[in-house]
């Protein structure tokens, strides 16, 4: 199939596209979030940066819209109305923002898209009215088993934690920080120690690393911690468990679904979390004992070829019974229409 997307979410689509299909991503000579094409991404060959306007819109099978703009944006460009003219599914990465548990979804008003949600917890917090939806949970790439937990350090990742503030747990970073020196990894740490009040001594920010050598600085570092208090759910958590990193995580969305206890420590109180980092930093032995525990559990739940298979099968199903008027999704997640 010709699958046509943005490239909007990085994680996910490099994922996505080590599938068996040929990807079109929009490409702009200034990039920006219409037109990133690969973005220097080191993606398969099948994945091609294309000019939207010259996009014949008889070759594309299906379209994975992101974006509620996406879908004018592309009748206007391609001729076609996605859902009526063009097979479109729309993929909904985040939780509601705003009047939780209220929030209606940008498609909530027709039934000729289905929505696609990377975890439960986001089919059922937002309100999705007459939209047909299913849930395609996150799959990722094995990194490998590369912990050493060699450093008796916290590590975590969070993009824009100075921005976004209480939204990832910023305001707890020192409390985490009481227990072991903190590395923070991601976008936008700049300002960090002036927003939390830690020394050098007690956080470091490490920025944002490419892939490969993110792994291998956070498989160093003897605990990860997820102090997210509202997410879809954060790949870099799957990461850090598929890399067998004990995970300390906040019980909060789907983080409570997808990790067991037994995989480090998940709660809401912030007290149990810091005393079982504590000592999960001063006992390599059970750090290491938990940290195969969340590679297991991680490997078996949000392996790539699952996801890949779920896609399949949705993107399958949509092209050729939307030629015929009709949507069928798959009835083993979700609901079918």
């Amino acid at each position: 199939m010709r699958i046509l997307l943005w490239h909007v979410h990085g994680a996910w689509t490099d994922s996505f596209v080590r599938g068996r299909h040929e990807y079109l991503l929009p490409a702009l000579p200034d990039g920006g979030p219409w037109g990133m094409g690969r973005a220097g991404r080191n993606w398969p060959d099948s994945v091609r940066e294309v000019s939207l306007d010259a996009v014949d819109p008889d070759s594309i099978d299906a379209v994975v819209l992101q974006r509620p703009e996406e879908i004018d944006v592309l009748a206007q460009a391609l001729g076609r109305r996605p859902g009526k003219e063009l097979p479109a599914v729309y993929l909904e990465h985040n939780t509601p923002k705003g009047g939780v548990p209220n929030s209606v979804h940008p498609l909530a008003d027709q039934d000729a898209i289905p929505v696609v949600h990377v975890t439960h917890f986001n089919e059922l917090f937002w309100d999705n009215g007459a939209a047909p939806t299913l849930v395609i949970e996150h799959g990722i790439p094995d990194p490998g088993h590369l912990y050493t937990g060699e450093v008796a350090e916290l590590a975590a990742v969070v993009n824009e934690p100075v921005r976004r503030g209480r939204v990832t747990g910023t305001d707890l970073l020192h409390r985490f920080a009481a227990a072991a020196p903190l590395q923070m990894f991601g976008m936008g740490g700049v300002g960090l120690g002036e927003a939390t009040g830690l020394p050098a001594s007690r956080l470091r920010i490490r920025g944002d690393l490419p892939t490969a050598q993110l792994h291998q600085e956070l498989a160093r570092c003897r605990v990860y911690i997820h102090p997210l208090r509202w997410t879809s759910l954060g790949l870099a958590l799957l990461e850090a468990m598929q890399l067998g990193m004990p995970v300390v995580v906040l019980g909060t969305t789907e983080a409570a679904r997808a990790v067991p206890p037994e995989a480090g420590a998940i709660s809401t109180s912030v007290d149990e979390l810091v005393d079982s980092a504590a000592q999960l930093v001063n006992d390599p032995e059970e750090a290491r004992r938990r940290g195969g525990v969340a590679r297991r559990v991680a490997l078996e739940r949000y392996g790539l070829q699952a996801f890949l298979q779920s896609w399949d099968g949705l993107l399958g199903e949509l092209a050729p019974r939307s030629r015929r008027g009709r949507i069928l999704i798959p009835s083993q997640e979700g609901k079918s229409q």
